[in-house]
């Protein structure tokens, strides 16, 4: 099984949504939401030495582009709605997070 394939099947599943108790018992799967998958290699930026960020440990776009789609595709396999972002793109997003959930899934 793939990283992207493990990856989103685990993102379908987490239960980060509430139920009726209040409870964060309830997956994206669950609540029939919808995933706004977009690339964004700047969050690998190592900024341990100087000012300016490196991004040498991003993995490169002909590598990155496919686990990207996989990524989408096995998302949407699981049940998902899945609305993407155009890979390497400049995008502007606008979004409300609501709830006091932030979650980095280590890969």
């Amino acid at each position: 099984m793939s990283e992207a394939v493990r990856l989103a099947g685990k993102v379908a599943r987490l239960r980060i949504f509430e139920n009726d108790a209040g409870r964060l018992d309830r997956s994206l799967i669950d609540v029939g939401g919808e995933a706004l998958v977009v690339s964004q290699f700047t969050l690998i930026a190592d900024t341990s030495k100087g000012n300016r960020p490196s991004f040498a440990y991003a993995a490169a776009p002909e590598h990155a582009r496919p686990l990207f789609e996989e990524f989408c595709a096995s998302l949407e396999g699981e049940g998902a709605r899945v609305a993407r972002g155009v890979f390497g793109a400049r995008m502007e997003l606008a979004l409300v997070n609501d709830g006091p959930v932030t979650i980095v899934l280590d890969a």
